[in-house]
């Protein structure tokens, strides 16, 4: 099945995964992308930064298990959700740039900008670590995505809503394929269940992040546009605890995960951020407006 454009990919029931090698060059192209009225575009433009942040360098850390995950099924598997996280990656930095209306591209949002302009929370910059702690990370980050893409589907900014909407089908599989996981290894042997456990303690400090409300979030929030963290946490704790009962695990301790004041929304990253950065742009600051 093909599309004219990106926003029918987005809005028609369809398993086709449209985000990477579909030959439109603007995901966004033909779609309106004004900024309705009584919406502050710059904080729309920094709104969609962070979601689209979170994703790009999510999807990242995903690509990296290419070739070195436990199983080839579940090499695909771990391609396919970062697929998926890249294609919400390029509609977000897209509508970022038009909201922002400087000119700037997904490409120079991605590619073009330094550490400290990401706005990504910091547990998605994370090492991946062993195959654990990477299920344990994208079991709570798909679990915090999908409670605020259901949010945000009735977002007032109707291309904000309509990428929220189609991510709400990606990320349940996500949230899905990261549970069967720890399950499966929480309730497997001694040994699994031991690495399972501690992979939950070791994400788990990263996690209080996700909550704290940064002053753009709540803006959008009150503006109808987007969605307090904060409001999502009761969800996120209701299905972590199901999962980790089934999994036979222990709930990491709470005082664990108290965030801090600045974060990686305000731009301040971890060690890991450079090196991550230094990877995913090297083609493109090498080669800078190349195409193939």
């Amino acid at each position: 099945m093909a599309f004219d454009n990106a926003l029918e990919a987005i809005t028609t029931d369809n398993d086709v995964r449209w985000a990477f090698g579909t030959g439109f060059h603007d995901p966004l192209a033909g779609i309106d992308t004004a900024v309705p009225a009584g919406i502050e575009s710059a904080d729309l433009a920094t709104y969609c930064l962070m979601l689209g942040d979170d994703a790009l360098v999510m999807s990242h850390r995903l690509q990296e298990w290419c070739a070195n995950a436990p199983e080839l099924e579940e090499e695909v598997a771990l391609a396919n959700i970062a697929l998926d996280l890249l294609g919400q990656a390029r509609l977000l930095l897209t509508r970022s740039g038009r909201a922002e209306g400087a000119g700037r591209s997904e490409d120079d949002l991605a590619f073009f900008r330094d550490e400290a302009q990401f706005r990504n929370v910091r547990l998605v910059e994370a090492p991946n670590g062993d195959f654990a702690f990477s299920i344990a990370r994208l079991l709570m980050f798909a679990t915090w995505r999908l409670a605020l893409l259901d949010h945000l589907a009735s977002s007032r900014d109707p291309v904000l809503a309509a990428i929220a909407a189609k991510g709400v089908k990606e990320v349940a599989y996500h949230r899905e394929h990261a549970a069967l996981w720890t399950v499966r290894l929480g309730d497997g042997t001694d040994l699994s269940h031991r690495r399972m456990q501690e992979a939950m303690e070791a994400v788990w400090p990263l996690t209080g992040e996700l909550f704290r409300t940064h002053e753009i979030e709540r803006r959008m929030a009150d503006a109808g546009v987007g969605v307090d963290p904060a409001a999502v946490r009761a969800e996120f704790d209701d299905v972590l605890d199901r999962v980790l009962a089934a999994a036979t695990l222990r709930r990491p301790d709470p005082s664990d995960a108290e965030p801090s004041e600045r974060s990686g929304r305000h731009g301040v990253h971890s060690e890991a951020m450079s090196g991550l950065l230094t990877q995913l742009q090297s083609v493109a600051r090498a080669h800078p407006g190349g195409t193939w």
